[in-house]
């Protein structure tokens, strides 16, 4: 998916959605808490950072690598992260299952997710944790998609050009 607009000026929001629809926004804030209660947040952190990289979405990776960082993830975790699989050392197995269930929830090449990722997953995560962890994959690929959709500017962004949020 390329995008067309002028030479040092980014794509124009489209809209502000919450704003427009702010029920879909306390539903969506809702069934994010609901997906994190439980969930290792360094794992959490991960799967939202790869996703919005999967996606494209610069509105989260904005805000996730800004939280990750404030949290004290190591910025090179951080910067390695779509090598993750060439990286091995830097992340635990557990984490390496958790990124590889994110990618083919995200991406669906096949349409569906293989069963060796969904195991390689159920083997780090206990049920209830592996039960979050999906939903917090599904979560922040629909943050992702409102965000990409309606161009939002990220928060680091707005505040570099002086505007609000």
């Amino acid at each position: 998916m390329t995008t067309t607009h002028t030479h040092g000026a980014g794509p124009q929001p489209r809209m502000n959605l919450w704003r427009a629809a702010p029920e879909i926004y306390k539903g969506m804030a809702a069934f994010q808490a609901a997906a994190a209660d439980g969930l290792d947040p360094v794992v959490s952190e991960l799967v939202k950072i790869r996703a919005s990289q999967l996606n494209r979405c610069a509105f989260c990776l904005d805000m996730h690598t800004t939280d990750a960082r404030e949290q004290g993830e190591k910025q090179l975790r951080i910067d390695l992260l779509p090598a993750w699989e060439e990286s091995p050392d830097l992340y635990s197995e557990r984490e390496q299952a958790a990124l590889a269930l994110t990618e083919a929830m995200t991406v669906l090449t096949d349409g569906f997710v293989p069963d060796e990722v969904y195991e390689r997953a159920a083997k780090h995560f206990e049920e209830a944790e592996l039960a979050r962890l999906i939903a917090q994959i599904v979560a922040i690929n629909a943050w992702n998609r409102f965000q990409v959709t309606t161009r939002a500017v990220p928060a680091s962004l707005a505040v570099e050009a002086g505007g609000a949020a």
